[in-house]
C-alpha cells in the first residue's frame, strides 16, 4: 500500500516536470518583450514638443501625441517595461516570501503555524484592492512604495496555498515511510512535498499576473504609482482623462494595452491550469 502511494506520487510529479518548458518559454518570451519592445520605440517617450500637442493619429505619430506633445506609441511601448516588468517583480518577491513561509508553517506546525494563521487572517481582513490602496496611501506615491504595497497583499495567497498542500501531503503514507526511513525534513519537503505544490503555485502565479497588472494600473491611475514623466499605462489613463473628448486615443490606447496584456496572461493561466490541475487530468 505504501509503495503504491509512493509510486503514484512519482507518477504525479513527472508530468509536472516534463511540462516545465511551458513556464520557462513563457517567462523568456515575456522578459524578451519587456527588454526589446521599449527599444523599438520610434521616438523618445520623454521628449516634450508643445507645438505638436494633442496630434491625432497620423503617419508621423502612429498613435498621436499627448498633452505635452510626446509620442503615445513610444510611451505605451516603454510603459510595457514599467507596468509588466513591475508586475513580474512583485510576483517574484511574493513567491520568494510566500512559498517558504507556507512550507515551513504547514510542515513544522505548532506555535509557528498558529502565529502564521493569525498574520494571514490579519492580512485577509480587507479586500486586496482596498488593502493596497490604504497601504500605498500611507507610504506615499512612488514605484518602490507601490511594489511594497502590492507585494504585501499578494504573498498571502501563495503562503496559504502551499500550506494547505503541505497539510494534505503530510497525511500520505509515503511521507510516513520517508520519516521512518530517516529521511531529513528538508529532503522530504524538497523531494516530495514541494513538487506537489509547484503546479498549483504556477497556475495561481500565471493568473495573478493579470490581476497584479490591473492593480498597478489602478493605483497609478489614482496617483499612487510611478510619478511623471515615467511612462506607465495607468498613469497615462489618468493623464488622458481631461482630454478624452478632444483626444480619446490618450485613454483608449493605454486602456487597450492593459486589456490585451491581461487577456494574454489569463490565457497562459488557463493553459497551465489544464496542464497541472489534477482533477482535469483525472477526468480526461
Amino acid at each position: 500500500m505504501i509503495k503504491s502511494s509512493h509510486a503514484e506520487s512519482r507518477q504525479f510529479v513527472s508530468p509536472q516536470r516534463s511540462r516545465a518548458w511551458i513556464v520557462l518559454l513563457s517567462t523568456l518570451l515575456i522578459l524578451a518583450a519587456i527588454t526589446v519592445i521599449p527599444l523599438l520605440a520610434p521616438q523618445d517617450p520623454y521628449r516634450i514638443q508643445m507645438g505638436n500637442r494633442l496630434q491625432p493619429i497620423s503617419t508621423a505619430y502612429w498613435l498621436g501625441t499627448d498633452h505635452l506633445g510626446r509620442d503615445v506609441l513610444s510611451r505605451v511601448m516603454t510603459g510595457l517595461r514599467t507596468t509588466v516588468g513591475t508586475s513580474l517583480l512583485i510576483l517574484a518577491v511574493s513567491l520568494v516570501v510566500g512559498v517558504p513561509l507556507g512550507l515551513l508553517s504547514g510542515f513544522v506546525g505548532g506555535w509557528f503555524d498558529r502565529i502564521f494563521k493569525r498574520v494571514v487572517d490579519a492580512f485577509m481582513t480587507l479586500p486586496d484592492y482596498i488593502f493596497a490602496i490604504v497601504l500605498s496611501g500611507l507610504l506615499g506615491p512612488g514605484l518602490m512604495n507601490l511594489i511594497f504595497a502590492v507585494t504585501a497583499v499578494k504573498w498571502v495567497s501563495y503562503a496559504r496555498l502551499v500550506r494547505s498542500t503541505v497539510l494534505a501531503e503530510k497525511q500520505k503514507d509515503y511521507i510516513s515511510l520517508s520519516i521512518l526511513a530517516g529521511t531529513s525534513s528538508l529532503q522530504i519537503v524538497m523531494r516530495h512535498i514541494l513538487p506537489h505544490a509547484i503546479g498549483n503555485v504556477l497556475v495561481l502565479a500565471a493568473l495573478d499576473i493579470g490581476k497584479i497588472i490591473l492593480m498597478i494600473a489602478s493605483l497609478s491611475f489614482l496617483g499612487l504609482g510611478p510619478q511623471p514623466p515615467i511612462p506607465e499605462w495607468g498613469a497615462m489613463l489618468n493623464e488622458g482623462r481631461a482630454y478624452f473628448q478632444m483626444a480619446p486615443h490618450l485613454m483608449l490606447v493605454p486602456g487597450m494595452a492593459v486589456v490585451l496584456t491581461v487577456l494574454l496572461a489569463n490565457m497562459l493561466g488557463d493553459k497551465l491550469r489544464d496542464q497541472y490541475d489534477v482533477k482535469t487530468r483525472t477526468e480526461e
